[in-house]
């Protein structure tokens, strides 16, 4: 286990060699100690970043593909020492863990190959001598600001597009779990990515932050996070003008219609809601069901959730782990209570338990709300939990008004097997991310990303290389030969 930052290549200490432990979230063992990183420490990484930019960007796109396929390759060889380094600071069930190495390799690879697609323009000229040529060049130094509910993939979906872009890279991975990050950089090195390339700092995020963007030579930040921080992320970022791409908090709406596939319905809700104990920005906070089969969902639901498993996630029969740390379990709590205090039902669930001996009472059991409405917290806050409030609905344009009342823009769910109004919701619904009849629509090759206060910019698909890439107008002037 690497638990030093990496800089120019080589593991260090945080200079006044202070640290801070990393917790299994599920017992409160310590996994391990990591630098307490700050300014000093992230100016280095930019130093580090900006003196290996030259060599990098002058590769070609091919052979920057090559170190970073290596890097993919050596993530699955590795993926169950990977998936359990993972499991231990962040509790997901040792499936989920697996499973998110696998998709993380999956954004390297597939940056890889896109880099070699990126491509310039030639554009008619306006007037006789003229040539018009268009050139995409990679921005410069790039930082990421990772969160910790996917600690490989927030970043790998970050760091594959831009290296495959000729950008250098800083990692600021987030304090609850920057394990995985640090063997992210381990195996880096092992794939022969040049030193300097990828920089990894842990610490005060404050002031590593404030050092990114007192920068002038980072031209790039990529954040995944909350809306409140990423309002403060612009303002830093305006007096460099340094571009943005904010991956920011959800709400998303579950929409099943009358004539949709219940079954189906119950599967997606399960897979996108429970997953990682409904700590991911893109799964449902809010779930509307039509008159017509409401008791039916509701009811197949509830019998599913009562057969999900709490526990350790080390342990392979789990299927629900720990919730991150104690805010997070007031949250999840406050949110309960107030939506009973304020009329709703728990229709099974409800209660923060620990589940047996030797671990922390930081399990929420999967809770579904019925009779949920408008002036509850969770209606209107991102719960960040495994709980499931239901309402009823009546018609289609209920349904959609209900859904895009948030001023959050990322995820959205609906179930339908009606092929009209399966093009109507999904023109509808005011959502970067649709999921129709699909309870799982991330992967590497499509663009993932919101509207309105769930951020801007792309991650995935060829979309994202763009977010790495500036557009260099060349026009030239030729004239003729003399005759």
């Amino acid at each position: 286990m690497q638990t030093l930052n990496l800089i120019a290549g080589e593991w260090v200490g945080a200079p006044t060699g202070a640290t801070f432990p990393v917790t299994d979230p599920a017992t409160d063992d310590v996994v391990a100690e990591v630098p307490r990183g700050g300014a000093e420490h992230a100016r280095a990484a930019i130093d580090a970043a900006a003196a290996a930019l030259p060599g990098w960007r002058a590769l070609t796109a091919a052979d920057r593909a090559r170190p970073l396929r290596r890097l993919a390759e050596l993530m699955v060889e590795q993926r169950e020492r990977l998936a359990r380094l993972m499991t231990r600071e962040q509790g997901k069930p040792l499936a989920e863990a697996r499973g998110e190495i696998d998709y993380a390799a999956s954004f390297i690879e597939h940056a890889a190959e896109e880099g070699k697609r990126v491509l310039g323009e030639v554009i008619p000229a306006s007037r006789p001598g003229q040539r018009i040529v268009v050139l995409r060049q990679p921005v410069g130094v790039v930082a990421a600001i990772t969160p910790w509910n996917f600690p490989a993939a927030m970043i790998t979906r970050k760091l594959g597009p831009a290296l495959a872009a000729g950008c250098t890279i800083v990692v600021k991975p987030a304090e609850q779990t920057p394990l995985s990050a640090l063997a992210l950089g381990e195996l880096s090195i092992d794939a022969g990515i040049p030193r300097g390339v990828i920089n990894i700092v842990t610490g005060d995020a404050a002031a590593i932050g404030e050092a990114i963007f007192a920068d002038a030579r980072v031209r790039k930040v990529s954040f995944t996070g909350s809306t409140e921080v990423g309002r403060k992320l612009m303002v830093a970022a305006a007096p460099n003008v340094v571009r943005l791409s904010l991956e920011l908090g959800g709400h998303a709406p579950f929409l099943v219609f009358d004539d949709a596939d219940v079954d189906a319905a119950v599967t997606g809700a399960i897979k996108s809601k429970f997953r990682n104990a409904g700590q991911t920005c893109i799964c449902p906070n809010r779930f509307f069901v039509q008159d017509g089969v409401y008791d039916e969902f509701v009811g197949k639901l509830a019998k599913q959730l009562q057969t999900m498993v709490l526990g350790s996630g080390l342990d392979d029969a789990v299927s629900i782990g720990p919730l991150i740390d104690d805010d997070a379990v007031a949250k999840v709590r406050d949110h309960i209570e107030d939506a009973r205090a304020r009329g709703a039902i728990v229709r099974t669930g409800g209660e923060i338990v620990r589940p047996g001996p030797g671990l922390t009472a930081r399990f929420c059991r999967p809770t579904l709300l019925e009779g949920v409405d408008a002036s509850m917290k969770l209606s209107v806050e991102e719960t960040f939990g495994p709980v499931a409030p239901v309402r009823r609905f009546s018609s289609e344009a209920q349904a959609i008004e209900l859904a895009n009342a948030s001023p959050f823009g990322l995820a959205s769910y609906f179930y339908t097997r009606d092929a009209s109004r399966l093009w109507r919701v999904a023109e509808r619904l005011e959502y970067g991310i649709v999921g129709a009849n699909d309870g799982a629509p991330s992967t590497a090759q499509a663009p993932f990303g919101g509207v309105k206060t769930s951020g801007f910019g792309r991650e995935g698909g060829h979309h994202v290389m763009h977010e790495y890439l500036d557009v260099k107008y060349v026009s030239i002037g030729i004239t003729e030969p003399n005759a």
